[in-house]
């Protein structure tokens, strides 16, 4: 019934709509919806080395997400995870809303500025890790320079090597690629509020704070809520700069699920628990696009 339809539609000149339409999905389904429902299958099956390329495995039910919840460093890494995800956004959102009023205001070479915050975000993030080892380098690194100046330390803070400081010493990485992306979705938001609205709350006597209050936030309520959901699911695919700067270490101090899941599984080989990281952090990113989606539209609409 469907092919007669499709074969009608291609006689009838409508074939290379329908083509366009089916193309992309085939692409997405090949390259997105098997490896997803693959990973998910493996999660409850058992998968070793010896059993990865064969589909008849032993259903073991829920048993691996129970498993994982039961090991030791299963909360830490969840902890860090949390910490890096919440720390990597507040900064890159104040920092980025900071630098969008900044900007918003036109002044000679603004636009030349804006484009030099933008390196960091175009930047691979291994890159971006190898340099992160050279400012964050416990005996030479400029991080540590000029705090040394500033008097803030006193001695070497060696941030890739102390437990203390190693997962600060990522988020702080990741602040500074992702702030300037926060920078131009926002400068793109205040770009849309109309300027009479200041003009007649100063006149009513408001302070440059009561309009930020009362006129900028509830004005960018949809573009907020849509950069702190793209900036969930961004912050949970971080992996290049794990693996570039601390590698989880030391002692698990700077771990987090993505990196977890490709350490349990392409190091300890065991690919069913690395599934099951997967598919749990899989969950939380649709979460997180389903509230974009709905900001998206909300602001649509408005």
């Amino acid at each position: 019934m469907y092919m007669r339809k499709i074969v009608s539609s291609v006689t009838d000149g409508k074939g290379f709509d329908i083509g366009l339409v089916l193309l992309p999905l085939a692409f997405l389904f090949v390259l997105s919806g098997l490896p997803l429902v693959y990973n998910v299958v493996m999660s409850f099956q058992e998968v070793d080395m010896f059993s990865l390329g064969s589909f008849a495995r032993p259903f073991v039910g829920f048993k691996n997400y129970i498993d994982l919840f039961s090991q030791p460093e299963t909360r830490p890494i969840l902890f860090n995870t949390a910490l890096f995800v919440a720390a990597s956004i507040a900064g890159q959102f104040v920092i980025g809303f900071g630098l969008a009023l900044f900007f918003w205001t036109d002044f000679p070479g603004a636009g030349w500025l804006r484009g030099l915050f933008l390196v960091s975000w175009v930047m691979p993030g291994l890159v971006v890790g190898a340099i992160w080892n050279w400012i964050l380098s416990g005996d030479f690194g400029v991080l540590n320079f000029f705090l040394r100046e500033a008097g803030v330390i006193s001695g070497n803070i060696f941030w890739r090597s102390d437990p203390n400081y190693s997962l600060w010493a990522v988020i702080i990485a990741n602040i500074w690629l992702g702030t300037s992306f926060n920078m131009i979705l926002l400068s793109v938001g205040l770009s849309g509020i109309p300027k009479d609205l200041y003009e007649a709350a100063e006149l009513d006597g408001a302070t440059m704070l009561q309009r930020f209050f009362t006129i900028t936030l509830p004005m960018m309520r949809s573009t907020i809520g849509a950069i702190i959901a793209l900036g969930l699911i961004f912050t949970l695919q971080q992996f290049d700069l794990f693996a570039g700067i601390t590698s989880g270490g030391p002692n698990n101090s700077s771990n987090v699920t993505q990196y977890w899941a490709w350490d349990l599984s392409f190091r300890q080989y065991d690919f069913a628990k690395g599934a099951t990281i997967s598919v749990i952090m899989i969950v939380f990113v649709m979460l997180a696009s389903v509230v974009y989606v709905r900001s998206t539209r909300h602001e649509v609409r408005g």
